[in-house]
């Protein structure tokens, strides 16, 4: 190797232009999509000639997957999950893989328990309940 330090996305670990982007969970990419699609409906008399399979398929994946499907709750995910200084990423994998329990969501992001970092196992726990308490009332 040429003296950079090796990728691991379990020590947060992930490149400079990864840290920095910006993550949707599939549930905002949903609202995005669907919107898109209300518009190219209202576009065109006949929908299915603006709508590429592409995006057909894109469009049904995301919905299948979202955890979330209330505006709503969706913009409360992102700002609950905000609250606890998350990298991008960790926020949308949480909010996508909905862990339940604290040790769930160590194994899905493990650098959420990285040396240096104020998340223990009663914030996690309490993030966890927080994104619980959505998906009930939702």
């Amino acid at each position: 190797m040429s003296g950079e330090e090796e990728e691991n996305a379990a020590e947060l670990k992930i490149g400079e232009e990864f840290l920095k982007a910006k993550c949707l969970m599939n549930c905002e990419v949903s609202l995005i999509l669907e919107h898109k699609y209300e518009q190219l409906q209202q576009m065109s008399e006949d929908p299915m000639n603006q709508v590429s399979q592409v995006f057909e398929k894109s469009l049904q994946y995301v919905k299948r997957f979202s955890r979330y499907k209330n505006p709503d709750a969706v913009r409360q995910v992102r700002e609950i999950l905000s609250r606890y200084q998350l990298a991008e990423f960790e926020l949308c994998v949480l909010g996508n893989l909905c862990p339940e329990t604290v040790e769930e969501a160590i194994a899905m992001v493990p650098s959420i328990k990285t040396k240096g970092r104020a998340h223990d196992d009663e914030a996690i726990e309490k993030m966890l309940n927080d994104l619980s308490l959505i998906k009930k009332f939702e």
